[in-house]
């Protein structure tokens, strides 16, 4: 057997492994049914899918028509770039508040692209803040410090 396209064949890898480990946590749980809905349908259902998704991706990259230039190499740089920003938003929140947290993560998680460019870094940052102040505010009334705390006079 010769792997044809091995980032077909790795993602392949990685839907089929997170689907059946969704599927496997979800089996402890009431499954219900479509009318009826437990709390472990959806997991087990979306687990279903990924293994689907991921078998049919894998046999691609197994039966490819043509090679690929070789294995990837895992790049550790933006890996470690964006667990940074995620863990530093957790920490930002509460005394930054959403709107500055957002466009931090945002920023900083755009770093970890070879391509990054302060300009697009920014205006993607302002659009993704509005639409967590939209979503997360005001449709889902998410309870969150929207403004820092030293600008709403909560310290």
């Amino acid at each position: 057997m010769r792997i044809r396209h091995p980032k077909d064949f790795l993602t392949g890898v990685m839907f089929v492994f997170f689907g059946a480990a969704a599927m496997a946590l979800s089996s402890g749980l009431t499954i219900g049914g479509a009318a009826k809905m437990g709390p472990g349908y959806f997991p087990l259902v979306l687990g279903g899918f990924m293994v689907v998704l991921g078998s049919v991706i894998l046999l691609r990259g197994i039966a490819g028509a043509q090679g690929s230039p070789g294995w990837p190499i895992l790049q550790l740089k933006p890996v470690a770039i964006i667990l940074v920003a995620v863990v530093l938003f957790s920490q930002i929140l509460k005394p930054l508040g959403l709107l500055l947290s957002t466009a931090v993560l945002v920023v900083l998680a755009s770093r970890a692209s070879h391509e990054f460019r302060w300009k697009e870094a920014l205006l993607n940052a302002a659009a993704l803040t509005a639409i967590v102040l939209v979503v997360f505010v005001y449709f889902l009334d998410f309870q969150m410090p929207v403004w820092p705390s030293f600008l709403s006079g909560r310290l």
